[in-house]
């Protein structure tokens, strides 16, 4: 079973259930071009509202989310199952975000000065973005991207995974209950093929993307045949470094939380196990016991920690990954299989002795399956780290400072995280390297990221 079973509509299936939950009609031609039409007639408005004007709306937006919270935490629930109480966190999160953008996002577009005393820069907003966005953090994902690209002065059109288009479409109204202007954010239901001509379409500026490599590179590719800017935060495989001066106990619970939140399934999480030789048995030991203790069970129960996987498709994916590293020789120590009934669970899962050459290791698993790979020492962990097509996120638990802000220099990803498990927050950037992407996501990288900076020169005599 997908998430999509129809050629014309988008469908949701709740994944504890197996019910049917959304059926919605893809757009049509005419209804595209309305929504773009829409889009760029409130981009020719919404750029000449002031920036406190903008701001004011944005807190406008976190009263609206803050007072229908509840709602859209039992969408996110139902929708992909994710545990009540992680998308009540989501929730809150995006709360937070849009209130940090309005209070800190103004200055981040002031007027900079230049070293030249009648230059200056400005950043202007390019227009209509189109966003192309997953089902895993269905409002977190699509509001970190939107709330600075509108504080921006752009408008947003939003593309959601076919399986989380009842979490769209509460986003649109949430909008209008905030009494945001139309066209500021459109959303699409639209197949891949209405993709492509939003992308080709002359109102859309830029495009922006969080998914597959797969994806990325299809709309990498299309977005640079039609040269317009686009930002593509992809999958990853992350390693998390544990050496043999770390706190043990704090290193396995930040792995367990690490790999296992969102039942395993978020981009930056914590997929490669990358522990010192000196302590890997008993930092297993320990790190198997805590995921064993996990609560798996109804999304919608608020003592769950581990919730069916979203899809059903993606549940076949993962196992024929599983069953292709055991085949090549890892130890399976937990779990291994999918769960039997109606609901879509994969049994928390843990490989121990997994090397380079197995699939675990060279593939995103993207669910509830932790690799637990030997390292000799330091050096040998930052080589095994950096052996990856990946490079979002890495994390390492040390207590030599030095040395990990030496390893720090040398890994290749986008964000490190010493003594704590990976984490994005509007405060700071997010984003990867090599196939896990390019571009930047949150803070004034956030904001200025689909802007034009544009030189202002005086009197130039």
């Amino acid at each position: 079973m997908s998430e999509i079973s129809s050629l014309t509509h988008a469908i949701s299936v709740d994944p504890y259930t197996g019910e049917r939950i959304g059926h919605y009609a893809f757009d049509t031609d005419a209804a595209l071009d309305a929504a773009l039409q829409r889009a760029k007639v409130g981009y020719s408005q919404w750029r000449k509202v002031s920036l406190g004007h903008r701001s004011e709306y944005l807190i406008a937006l976190a009263n609206a989310l803050q007072a229908n919270a509840e709602a859209f935490a039992q969408m996110i629930a139902r929708e992909i199952g994710k545990p009540i109480t992680q998308a009540r966190g989501e929730v809150s999160k995006c709360v937070g975000l849009c209130q940090w953008y309005a209070e800190h996002g103004p200055a981040m577009l002031a007027p900079e000065a230049t070293q030249i005393e009648k230059a200056r820069i400005e950043y202007r907003p390019l227009g209509p973005i189109l966003a192309v966005m997953p089902w895993n953090f269905p409002v977190w994902q699509v509001l970190r991207g939107a709330v600075p690209a509108l504080l921006a002065g752009n408008t947003y059109v939003l593309k959601h995974a076919p399986n989380v288009m009842g979490s769209a479409y509460l986003l649109a109204d949430l909008f209008k209950r905030a009494g945001l202007p139309e066209g500021v954010f459109e959303v699409l239901n639209v197949t891949p093929e209405g993709v492509t001509r939003a992308i080709n379409d002359s109102r859309i500026a830029a495009i922006t993307l969080t998914g597959s490599v797969r994806a990325g590179m299809a709309i990498g590719a299309q977005a640079g045949a039609a040269l317009k800017k686009c930002v593509l935060e992809l999958g990853g495989s992350d390693p998390f470094i544990v050496l043999a001066d770390a706190d043990l106990d704090a290193a396995v619970k930040a792995a367990v939380i690490g790999r296992y939140q969102n039942t395993g399934q978020v981009c930056a999480a914590a997929k490669r196990l990358i522990v010192e030789d000196s302590i890997v048995d008993e930092f297993t030991r320990k790190f198997v016991e805590a995921t064993r203790a996990l609560n798996i069970g109804n999304p919608l129960d608020d003592a769950t920690y581990i919730g069916p996987m979203a899809r059903y498709d993606l549940r076949d994916e993962l196992d024929g990954q599983v069953q292709a590293t055991l085949a090549e020789g890892a130890t399976l120590l937990l779990g291994g299989h999918k769960v039997e009934g109606a609901a879509n669970f994969y049994a928390p899962t843990v490989f121990a002795n997994v090397t380079p050459d197995m699939t675990a290791f060279k593939q995103e698993l993207f669910g509830p399956v932790a690799a637990i790979i030997s390292a000799r020492d330091a050096e040998h962990a930052l080589a095994l780290a950096n052996d990856s097509e990946f490079g979002l996120a890495a994390t390492i638990y040390t207590a030599d400072h030095a040395l990990a802000e030496r390893m720090t220099a040398a890994l290749d990803t986008g964000g490190v995280f010493i003594n704590g498990y990976c984490a994005s927050d509007p405060r700071v950037a997010f984003g990867g390297v090599k196939k896990s992407g390019f571009g930047r996501e949150l803070s004034h990288f956030g904001v200025r990221e689909f802007t034009n900076a544009q030189t202002v020169w005086l009197d130039r005599n």
